[in-house]
């Protein structure tokens, strides 16, 4: 009895569905997640200006949702703070009976309390859209679910492109491969994917793809607590907000038109401030490389002729290939070695270290470029991430090597076909140590040539050129 004293001594019966409130003002799907006054919030403190539209309410989603309940009195038993994770007794391998696995903070009796009232999560499924640039750009958003829910397990499902992405990421406990892009998958791999989340018991499921009525239908299967996703902005997303608890609904159908913030609405909701709570901020974007990885990549820019520290790597040559790392917010941003090749000619000091994205690729490079050209055959977005950071610096079209680069700190110059998709997929450039060259037509192949030879003549310095 003494511990149901601690609980709040009235308790909303119905749900009050987040979907039908302004995210900044009511941000949680019980009436008891949120203090009972919100409206002096403070504003995030951060430099980056997020410019969030006004939700207006859905009297169709729930009719009995009247806002937070005025009469409503907190207790002390889990409502103030993040949650917590309490001690268990270490796994003993040496068991021959063997052991049963709880996350740590699970106790059988009052497991649902903290979700209820705090809205705890301790396990967190993330559905991913798009490649490798698109999953990249998710790290951020990872990182601040680690801090806002301390001891939570984080899960992702994405493309067999952008699982690789994960190795570079040790937040994340599983990467599953399935493409949630795909509108017609096999009925036997949609049914197992739908089954392997469900027995997961997920806490919550967020989704970067763009939901109507079936992918909603897919993540209320999963039976997770809280389910937020991103949803068509035109009548595609009929029925949608029935069966999620957060949507988001962005300015066009291109998720990835945002640029650097394209997940701005998401993360604007995932680090909202709660009882006791501060607003999470949002970390920069970081990458870890495994020392495996780099002993793979060193020896490959070795066999090329290339010495650490001393060579540049050009990335985003013209090609078919998937593994060429592109947004698909900025499908103009490969240039033919043509380009590459006079550009290339502007180093003095050090080296061009050429990446390719397929084999096929290495006899246009020699027969273009030279035949004492170093090239790297690299695929993968980790050993992409090693390569750069053992160089002296970057230069690049918009593809995933710019923002590893920044992840990394290494100097770079990016290669844009205009000057608002620079500001869009590298805000903030100088503080990255990014040199910014966008064409003046909108079209990259017009790059000015001889303005990216004099940024790297004014480089020099900074990319610690030897």
């Amino acid at each position: 009895m003494a511990a149901t004293s601690l609980l709040p001594k009235s308790i909303s019966p119905f749900h009050t569905n987040p979907s039908t409130a302004h995210f900044t003002t009511t941000a949680t799907k019980l009436s008891f997640l949120s203090p009972p006054d919100q409206s002096q919030r403070t504003k995030r403190p951060n430099h980056q200006t997020v410019h969030l539209k006004k939700k207006e309410k859905n009297e169709w989603l729930d009719p009995f949702d009247d806002g937070p309940d005025p009469d409503l009195v907190w207790g002390t038993l889990f409502t103030d703070g993040k949650q917590d994770e309490d001690p268990r007794p270490p796994d003993n391998p040496d068991n021959p009976y063997g052991f049963l696995k709880f996350p740590k903070g699970f106790s059988v009796e009052i497991a649902s309390l903290g979700q209820k009232i705090r809205g705890d999560v301790r396990r967190c499924c993330c559905i991913i859209s798009g490649g490798v640039y698109e999953n990249l750009l998710f790290f951020p958003a990872i990182q601040l679910i680690k801090d806002r829910y301390p001891g939570v397990q984080v899960d992702v499902v994405t493309s067999a492109r952008g699982k690789q992405t994960y190795e570079m990421n040790k937040n994340v406990r599983w990467a599953n491969d399935y493409d949630p892009d795909d509108d017609w998958p096999e009925p036997r791999v949609y049914t197992d994917m739908v089954g392997v989340l469900k027995n997961r018991y997920y806490d919550m499921v967020l989704s970067t793809r763009l939901a109507g009525f079936g992918h909603a239908a897919f993540l209320f299967m999963t039976t997770a607590e809280f389910r937020a996703s991103y949803i068509y902005p035109n009548v595609n997303a009929a029925g949608a907000g029935m069966m999620l608890s957060e949507t988001f609904t962005p300015d066009t159908t291109n998720l990835s038109d945002g640029g650097f913030h394209m997940y701005s609405q998401m993360v604007d909701w995932l680090g909202r401030p709660g009882r006791g709570v501060p607003r999470q901020l949002l970390p920069p974007l970081k990458v870890s490389i495994s020392k495996k990885v780099k002993e793979v990549v060193e020896a490959k820019y070795r066999n090329a002729g290339a010495e650490k520290g001393k060579y540049v790597v050009i990335h985003g040559i013209e090609s078919d290939s998937q593994a060429s790392m592109q947004s698909k917010g900025d499908t103009d941003s490969l240039l033919p070695l043509k380009i590459w090749a006079k550009i290339a000619k502007g180093l003095r000091d050090v080296k061009p270290v050429f990446v390719i994205p397929h084999e096929k690729e290495r006899e246009n490079v020699e027969d273009i470029v030279g035949d004492d050209t170093r090239i790297v055959f690299i695929t993968t977005p980790a050993q992409l991430a090693a390569l750069i950071n053992d160089s002296a610096g970057v230069i690049a079209t918009n593809t995933a090597a710019i923002q590893l680069a920044n992840a990394r700190e290494i100097p770079s110059i990016g290669l844009f076909c205009s000057e608002e998709k620079a500001k869009l997929f590298v805000p903030d450039a100088e503080e990255k140590k990014c040199t910014i060259i966008s064409s003046k037509t909108g079209k990259l192949i017009d790059i000015d040539v001889e303005a990216v030879k004099s940024a790297m003549r004014f480089s020099n310095v900074s990319l610690a050129l030897v």
